[in-house]
């Protein structure tokens, strides 16, 4: 254990350049990959990448706000100190790490958004408290329980499954998540991964011998504004908490409407609206909100400049046919018993190109599940293999680390050698689950 950590880690320390190169050099790959198995001409994938590039903008919106309002209501002094009391149980570096991952893999069964905003605040709030911790290990550790998040309640190609309209109704008709989500083989896959993750961080931690404790500056405070001795009409308003409470009423009867009509649709605009309203009560000026908000924007620039270039990349996996390429290829050395396992590994390749679990079924739905159909097998393993696939090399794809890492003020190779073990026991555990449960 210590010396395969010390290896991955020293790997990405030394060659895994920042998040932003990855991207790039991912569109290099697509792009020549594109050109050698799709029969597609030069200007053909240029087009396909360029159109691409502003296709995913409304999702990196979401990204932008789940970051940003997910900080501002932990800056409140209630969510801080929530916080604050969760990561004091934690006395020793071993049992922070463990502490953070098992959080972070519970928040995420809920929710995928506020599984990484919650695991980035507590690795922060455990930094404090805990002396003689590896923050870069920490932070590895709250990222990697967000591997289960496509088989929690918010994970999306289950939903769409469920939904009226989607991808391969015709063939398979609408999905009820007790068929994926609450499946006993996905409950049992899924909360494997929760508890024995922080195990594994406990024989990480346990195992290593040099400690890269955080900066102070990382965690320092903003200053607490000064009140004005004689405020004006202005300053009165911006203080004011009447103006909080009118449009937090407003939010919170939308909310209820919303879930007493829709069911726990947990989608990621009503987490967003959830952290956004609730931050600004919790706060209970409009000008406090406005600093907290303007505190937690600066770690939102990975999110601006790399998101185009995942959306050209996903372009050029969809607009030329290699993502199907390479699904079919999968497809074809596979067997009854094990296509759900191949599904589960063209998946995780797929997603270095197509970080987006709705961009991946959009790929692989219409492929694998009539395959699926053809040879005998269960679609609805084989959609939650997709899922699988898709969750699991997040753990070394930049793409949904940019919130957490901007939140914990950390670049990816920071926790990148970390997180490959994260990869290594969460695809034996999935690995194991598909041929022995299903």
């Amino acid at each position: 254990m210590k010396n395969l950590t010390k290896f991955f880690v020293n790997i990405a320390q030394k060659y895994l350049p920042d998040a932003y190169l990855f991207a790039v050099l991912l569109t290099f790959i697509a792009y020549v990959l594109a050109l050698g198995l799709t029969g597609k001409g030069p200007m053909e994938i240029l087009k396909a990448w360029g159109d691409g590039l502003w296709g995913i903008l409304a999702f990196a919106m979401q990204m932008t706000l789940i970051l940003v309002t997910g900080h501002a209501m932990a800056a409140s002094p209630a969510v801080h100190s929530i916080l604050k009391s969760l990561a004091g149980t934690a006395k020793t570096p071993v049992q922070g790490v463990m502490l953070a991952a098992f959080v972070t893999g519970l928040a995420s069964f809920l929710n995928w958004g506020f599984g990484l905003v919650v695991g980035a605040l507590l690795a922060r709030e455990i930094a404090k408290n805990v002396r003689g911790i590896d923050y870069g290990m920490l932070v590895a550790s709250a990222y990697s329980g967000f591997v289960i998040w496509h088989g929690g309640i918010s994970g999306s190609i289950p939903l769409a499954l469920a939904t009226k309209g989607h991808l391969v109704e015709k063939q398979i008709g609408i999905v009820p998540v007790s068929q994926t989500i609450f499946a006993p083989y996905n409950l049992i896959i899924t909360f494997a991964i929760i508890f024995t993750v922080p195990i594994l961080f406990k024989f990480i931690a346990q195992s290593k011998d040099d400690v890269i404790e955080i900066n102070p500056a990382l965690l320092a405070e903003e200053p607490a504004p000064t009140v004005e001795a004689n405020p004006t009409p202005a300053t009165k308003l911006e203080n004011s908490k009447i103006v909080t409470w009118i449009l937090c009423l407003m939010g919170f009867i939308y909310l209820f409407n919303h879930f007493a009509t829709k069911g726990f649709d947990l989608n990621l605009n009503i987490v967003i609206m959830i952290f956004l309203f609730v931050g600004l009560l919790l706060h209970g000026t409009p000008i406090s909100y406005v600093r907290a908000v303007n505190q937690a924007i600066k770690g939102a620039g990975g999110i601006a400049l790399q998101f185009p270039l995942y959306g050209g990349i996903q372009g050029i996996m969809v607009g030329t046919g290699l993502a199907g390429i390479i699904a079919k290829w999968f497809i074809s050395i596979s067997t009854v018993k094990t296509f759900p396992l191949l599904t589960f590994l063209a998946g995780g390749v797929i997603n270095f190109f197509v970080p987006s679990g709705g961009g991946q079924w959009v790929v692989q739905g219409p492929i694998n599940i009539p395959a699926a159909l053809e040879i005998g097998v269960d679609p609805t393993v084989v959609a939650m293999s997709i899922a699988y696939g898709d969750q699991w090399t997040n753990m070394i794809q930049p793409f949904w680390a940019l919130p957490l890492l901007g939140i914990a003020g950390l670049g990816i190779r920071d926790i990148m050698g970390y997180c490959v073990m994260t990869l290594l026991w969460s695809g034996l555990v999935i690995a194991l689950g598909l041929l022995l449960l299903v």
